[in-house]
């Protein structure tokens, strides 16, 4: 009767106070996707020979097609764009991107419109509303791959043109998905970085959004493979979620502090949002990694490192700012050239230079961008922005 009794009391304090389940590290992280992991070669010391990196399967266009599109080709045409939400830095910057390819181009108009909070119900709705007014083309960065499929199917049925970027739908609700980096290479980037801080038997813990959103989930699968294949001796403590909210990250990212203690080493932030969030947490826990010199800094076992994925100006203040040192390594890409290159593949699309039997396309500034994974095209390799180069972006 007690056990009953106590399991649901926490039952109940869960559903009240919000609480959010870790999520298991020592099983397979599936991605919400059950898609394979492809770990890429692990770092190796000077003189030796690295591995050879697998061939990869060619892999056939399985992207979905919008039925009985009016040929528009060279035409004006009007767009929408339906980021995850509204109101924060990154999407911001994609939006930035969209509108200078919009101006370059000449025949593109682009409205950007979606939620103030990352909500799949939320984001559907102003999809459907976009198909039932009519336009020529859609842009999204999905919260849910699958839960966004069904709308997205019905904007290709209605002849609309369908590119994602940043989060990815299943392949065939869209004909093209700009990915900003593949995800072993966010992968390696990111635990390679964290391992330069904290050492290749270190313990770590994960700040994401959640744990079905696509891109996040899938960079989760892949550090878990590569940290698994080149850092075995690494210890991966708990996984929790933060939504897209700056409240919850920096509550659950202290969450983690206080729980683990000297045992946690470094945490990942997953999303923009999160990693200034834990590291705005690691500062006022007294654990900035900075110069051991500095007054009240942390001893090196009782720092605590964070690496994660950010736009530069969110981690300005931990890099270079007034917690200089707190943060030493940033992943990411550049999402103004990433919302750039979506418009220029839309208007690829549209114009039929960009098909499905096609091998790249040609965006602008950014050149000449690869066609992978059957229909998704690659915006290159991440980049990490640190304290030589984080002061040249402004974004």
């Amino acid at each position: 009767m007690k056990t009953k009794v106590f399991t649901l009391l926490v039952m109940c304090a869960i559903l009240v106070l919000g609480v959010v389940v870790p999520a298991a590290a020592q099983d397979r992280w599936d991605g919400a996707d059950d898609l394979p992991v492809n770990p890429l070669a692990c770092p190796v010391a000077e003189g030796e020979t690295p591995e050879e990196p697998a061939a990869a399967e060619p892999v056939p266009y399985n992207g979905g097609q919008p039925a009985n599109a009016p040929d528009l080709a060279g035409q004006d045409i009007v767009a929408v764009d339906v980021p995850k939400l509204v109101g924060i830095g990154y999407f911001a910057a994609t939006t930035l991107g969209q509108q200078q390819a919009a101006e370059e181009l000449g025949n593109v108009s682009v409205t950007t419109d979606a939620p103030t909070e990352a909500n799949i119900d939320d984001q559907i709705a102003v999809i459907d509303n976009y198909i039932t007014q009519g336009v020529n083309g859609i842009l999204f960065a999905a919260n849910d791959p699958v839960a966004i499929a069904p709308v997205l199917r019905r904007a290709l049925e209605a002849g609309i043109h369908v590119v994602g970027y940043d989060a990815n739908a299943e392949p065939d609700a869209r004909e093209w998905f700009v990915n900003q980096a593949e995800f072993n290479g966010i992968g390696k980037a990111m635990v390679d970085n964290m391992v330069a801080e904290i050492g290749a038997d270190g313990s770590f813990a994960i700040v994401t959004s959640t744990f079905t959103t696509p891109n996040q989930a899938r960079w989760i699968a892949e550090m878990q493979a590569y940290q698994e294949k080149c850092y075995p001796e690494m210890t991966w403590l708990e996984t929790v979620e933060a939504q897209e909210d700056n409240q919850l990250s920096f509550n659950q990212a202290t969450t983690l502090i206080n729980k683990y203690g000297a045992d946690l080493d470094g945490i990942f932030g997953m999303t923009s949002v999160a990693t200034p969030a834990s590291a705005e947490a690691v500062v006022q826990a007294g654990l900035c990694s900075v110069d051991a010199a500095a007054a009240q800094a942390p001893s090196a076992e009782e720092a605590v490192a964070v690496v994660g994925l950010a736009t530069p100006n969110a981690m300005k203040p931990y890099v270079i700012g007034d917690n200089a040192g707190c943060v030493k390594s940033v992943v990411l890409w550049n999402p103004v050239d990433l919302g750039y290159a979506a418009v220029y593949v839309l208007r690829a699309a549209v114009d039929g230079t960009l098909t499905s039997e096609s091998t790249s396309v040609e965006a602008g500034r950014l050149g000449t961008l690869q066609v992978v994974n059957g229909s998704e095209i690659l915006l290159g390799a991440p980049f990490v922005y640190n304290a030589e180069n984080i002061g040249d972006f402004d974004f």
